[in-house]
């Protein structure tokens, strides 16, 4: 990652922090209230988010890129719930592997944010979907870098959905969340909801985060139609019927732009 982000951790201990992340919480279970049977893949720091799920997925991986990563990196198959580290333009897992991926604090500071999304759409499955949460341009959350969001590239709603498209992603449903201003956050308490909800009425750009769920393409992956390729075929052409065939074509010296090749010489009896 390009962006170093700090304090993860510390922030997500703090009570702004862990107000911040069931404000978050509450929309992503809005979005995928339920997952049973299901494979879910996090990336980027997304132990505060992934326990919405653990206890009905069939596998809960929370993987964190390298540059970030405090655990010791990728070490054997993933258990049902598990932490890892890897490489964000490399992920260690096999084609296929997930029905749900979860971003958040990564996009924003991938340092290679076109191989990232090349690996999500590889490992995601055919009917798999895509959550993207980043900071909002619009917004203050991405303006202030005391917090985890002040870090990095941020999106607006619109410029996401492109950048995915690019991708071979197909948007389905937008979201936001973090309403609510981030000073003060530990005093809010019990008026953030309260705030959230008028916030999503009155001002929907001015949100924190956007959120964006999408589909895997791929119709987008294929060709629309039949790819027409001219090329040169040569066939190897009996002797036989090559002679027969002499008198009826006409000599280079009469085609016009055409001239004979010079014959070599017989050999004196």
């Amino acid at each position: 990652m390009t962006v170093e982000v700090h304090g993860l951790r510390e922030f997500y201990a703090t009570p702004g922090g862990a107000l911040a992340a069931q404000l978050v919480r509450d929309r992503l279970a809005a979005l995928w209230p339920a997952l049973p049977g299901m494979a879910v893949l996090g990336l980027g720091h997304t132990a505060p988010y992934l326990g919405l799920w653990r206890a009905e997925a069939h596998l809960c991986v929370a993987l964190t890129p390298a540059g970030m990563a405090e655990p010791s990196p990728w070490p054997a198959p993933p258990t049902p719930n598990c932490a890892l580290a890897a490489e964000e333009d490399a992920l260690p897992f096999a084609d296929s592997s997930f029905d749900r991926v979860l971003l958040v604090h990564a996009l924003e500071g991938a340092g290679r944010a076109r191989r990232l999304l090349r690996e999500v759409w590889r490992v995601l499955r055919d009917d798999g979907r895509l959550l993207v949460v980043v900071p909002n341009r619009a917004g203050m959350w991405a303006h202030l870098d005391r917090t985890p969001f002040g870090h990095g590239q941020p999106y607006s709603a619109g410029q996401l959905e492109r950048l995915l498209a690019r991708h071979l992603f197909r948007a389905e449903r937008r979201d936001a969340a973090l309403f609510v201003p981030p000073y003060g956050l530990r005093f809010m308490g019990a008026i953030a909801p309260g705030w959230e909800q008028l916030g999503r009425a009155v001002a929907p750009r001015l949100a924190g985060l956007a959120m964006v769920e999408a589909e895997k393409d791929l119709f987008s992956a294929m060709p629309a139609g039949a790819v027409s390729v001219t090329r040169r075929v040569l066939m190897p052409v009996r002797m036989g019927a090559a002679r027969a065939s002499t008198d009826d074509q006409p000599s280079p010296a009469k085609v016009p732009g055409c001239t004979p090749m010079p014959q070599p010489p017989r050999p004196m009896a």
